[in-house]
This record gives structure tokens, C-alpha cells and sequence, in this order.
């Protein structure tokens, strides 16, 4: 069965998380990724804990693993005049290049979209970066380094994770690096199919900091709307909204509206809070939720997360348990939903790890194949997409340009 992106070839400039979640969606829809990787030691998070371990000693790091699967590994030295050479002549024969290096690392290099687009008009480049990189739309911060962390900050978003009464918080590790990878395929996307128009590939500009804003856009419409600046804790607006201890443990609920609000004090058996000036609106019950929030534990306090959760859907009330990650991985839904791919790995064995999210009818959802180890198909890509004898890559290896697993 035909894959969305076979046929298109991927060069991943890539290292972390940003740019390799992104190549890895690519390589799910089918696409051919080339993973670049420095010699001897690759991708920083091929030496980031937790470590899956198999027998005989074997070990891999399982965030490489989970955002590594279906690529290609190619180990190269770019720092030598023959690495670059190298990579431009697979940059000429590629459709799209993605790299999350350091700002100006990849012009130092001689790697930048206005010198590659000389080599390969048609490519599509890709520049996943902190804070953005398009000419014209460069700021005081874009020669800045950043981690996601960074860019929650920035983009407001930490500032409303939290209770009132304490610090900002973070959301959840690399949530920046995730979700700038998901925009930034989905820059790519539209960049391949404009090219289908135009015949020429373009500059693709993600930076971390425009995507947590643009995720963060509530908070932009609230103060653009009534010029007051949300803050963490309770809304001011509505209630219930938040996680409510069940027999067994929390049931996360929301009401946004009026209607809702109904629903839920019927299924809980307590109509006359519909018409209590206290709980009758938002605001009230966001006024009032010291008093109101016990009532609806006192509610819960007998049930568990299933029951109150079943109760409570059935009566138009959307609420769903809150997982632990045993929970996730014990789930019928995520089970039958096939969320959790498994991917069997011949040094560490077989583990599961999140599909890509999206689902496509015509599409076939293939067997995965294992994270590459480091420099695992140099020589295949160098003998079959650039058509290097056996010699000069034996060559290429002694002088320490790539490295290969058999050398």
C-alpha cells in the first residue's frame, strides 16, 4: 500500500527532540530519512538516561529510541571539507532538509537555505530554532539558544501552569520540542504540496517560541479582548474545571457552561443548585467554588473513577479518570486505538512507544522498524543514493570522515 511520503527523501540535521520528532513523523507517513549524525558519539540523546537493556550488556537510550524509529542513520563528519561535500551532494538529491542546530551553526558550515537552494532549488529546508530565523522577521532574541523550557516561559504559558500561591511551573518535559517538531512537519507539508504548483521548494521558519505562543492563544485572545492578563489557579470565570478525588483516585471535569452545569446536578441528585444565585452562572460558581467543590467530592467520595466517569458521560457530562502512565498502557480504548506502537528492537528487544497521532484511511499503519544504531546504513546510503564505490568509502572511513557499523 502506497505510504503518504514514499518517494520523499528527508536529511535530518538533527539532534534532541525538535527536529527528530518532526523527521520521525516524516519517516512514519513513509518518508526516507537520513539521520546525520557527529561520528563516535551521534545524537546527544543517544547518551541520555533511561536506558532499555537487553542481554549481553546492550543498552539504548529510550528517548532516542522513541523519536528515532524508521531512519536511517549516516555518521559524518561535517567538520572536514570531504563531510560537507558529502552532505551537499545528498542535499542535491534530497526534497527536504530539517536541522534544529544552533543559530548560525549550519551557515558556519556552509549549510544555510541560500547555499543549498543553489544546489537543489526544489528543496524544501526547514529551520527549527528558538526563536526564529526568516529574514525579515528577525528579532533581538534570534541568535539566542533555547530549550523548551525557554520557550514556555516566554511564550506566557509557564506563567499560567500552577496555584496562585506558588511559583511557575512547567508543563510536561519537552512539550515545546514535541509540539514545535508536529507545526513544523506540518510546515513541510504545505512547503511539498506548494512545490507541486510552483516546482521550487522554499525556507521553512519554526521557532519555538511562535508555536508555544500560538498554542498558548487563549491567553492572546482573553488580554486582547478585555486587557486583563490570566494568571495560574482557579478561573475567574467558571467552575468546576480540575481533577476531583474519587474513591480510587481523580476524575478530571470540566463545565464550561450553563448547560453543563445542569447536567451535572442532575446526575448528581442536587437540582437546586441550577437556580442557586451562588452556582446559577460562571462567575458565580467560580465566586462560590470553595463551597461548591466539597458538595461534588462528598458526591464522588463513594464511587470510583469508572463509575463516576461512566455516570457522568452518560448524562452529557465529558470526564475522563486521571492516568498514570500503568494506566495508559492498561487502557481497552488506547489498546484498541493501537496508540502505543510496538517496536522490536534486535539488541534490547521489543517496547511500545506513541504512534504518530494522526489516522488516514487509506494508509496501512506499518510495522515499525527499530531506532538505528550509530552509522548503521552509511555505507548503503553512500553506495546506493550516491553511487560511491566500495574503495572510496573504505577510504572515507580510514580518514575518519563517516563512520560505518561494520568498520
Amino acid at each position: 500500500m502506497l505510504s503518504p511520503l514514499q518517494g520523499i527523501r528527508v536529511l535530518g540535521l538533527e539532534q534532541y527532540m525538535s527536529a527528530p520528532y518532526c523527521t520521525m513523523l516524516l519517516a512514519d507517513a513513509g518518508a526516507e530519512v537520513i539521520k546525520i549524525e557527529r561520528p563516535g558519539s551521534g545524537d546527544p540523546r543517544r547518551s541520555i538516561p533511561p536506558f532499555a537493556r537487553g542481554e549481553g550488556g546492550a543498552q539504548k537510550a529510550g528517548g532516542f529510541m522513541a523519536y528515532n524509529r524508521n531512519k536511517k542513520s549516516l555518521a559524518l563528519n561535517l567538520r572536514s571539507p570531504e563531510g560537507r561535500d558529502v552532505f551537499r551532494e545528498l542535499a542535491a538529491q534530497s526534497d527536504v532538509v530539517v536541522e534544529n542546530l544552533r543559530p548560525g551553526a549550519s551557515a558556519k558550515l556552509g549549510f544555510d537555505y541560500e547555499d543549498i537552494k543553489e544546489l537543489n532549488p526544489r528543496l524544501v529546508y526547514a529551520a527549527i530554532s528558538g526563536f526564529g530565523r526568516m529574514p525579515g522577521f528577525s528579532g533581538p532574541y534570534s541568535d539566542r539558544p533555547a530549550f523548551d523550557i525557554v520557550a514556555e516561559a516566554m511564550s506566557g504559558m509557564m506563567n499560567l501552569v500552577g496555584f496562585e500561591d506558588k511559583p511557575p511551573a512547567w508543563t510536561i518535559y519537552g512539550l515545546a520540542d514535541v509540539y514545535s517538531g508536529m507545526c513544523t512537519a506540518y510546515g513541510i507539508m504545505l512547503a511539498l504540496f506548494m512545490r507541486e504548483k510552483t516546482g521550487a521548494g522554499q525556507f521553512v521558519d519554526s521557532a519555538m517560541l511562535d508555536n508555544m505562543l500560538a498554542l498558548n492563544e487563549r491567553m492572546v485572545a482573553l488580554y486582547s479582548v478585555t486587557g486583563h492578563s490570566p494568571q495560574r489557579g482557579r478561573l475567574r470565570h467558571l467552575f468546576p474545571r480540575g481533577a476531583f478525588r474519587c474513591s480510587d483516585g481523580y476524575l478530571a471535569l470540566n463545565v464550561p457552561d450553563d448547560t453543563v452545569w445542569k447536567r451535572l446536578c442532575t446526575a448528581m441528585g442536587r437540582d437546586d443548585l441550577i437556580a442557586d444565585a451562588r452556582s446559577a452562572s460562571g462567575t458565580a460558581r467560580a465566586e462560590h467554588a470553595n463551597e461548591l467543590q466539597p458538595i461534588i467530592e462528598i458526591w464522588l467520595q463513594d464511587k470510583t473513577r469508572a463509575q463516576a466517569g461512566d455516570l457522568l458521560n452518560a448524562s452529557g457530562v465529558p470526564a475522563g479518570p486521571v492516568y498514570s502512565a500503568e494506566d495508559v498502557f492498561a487502557d481497552a480504548h488506547v489498546a484498541a486505538r493501537k496508540m502505543l506502537q510496538p517496536v522490536q528492537d534486535p539488541e534490547v528487544g521489543e517496547y511500545r512507544f506513541a504512534r504518530s497521532p494522526v489516522l488516514l484511511s487509506a494508509v496501512h499503519q506499518h510495522e515499525a522498524a527499530p531506532a538505528p544504531a550509530l552509522g548503521e546504513h552509511t555505507r548503503d546510503i553512500l553506495g546506493d543514493v550516491l553511487g560511491y564505490p566500495m574503495e572510496r568509502i573504505a577510504a572515507l572511513e580510514q580518514q575518519q570522515v563517516v563512520q560505518s557499523v561494520a568498520a
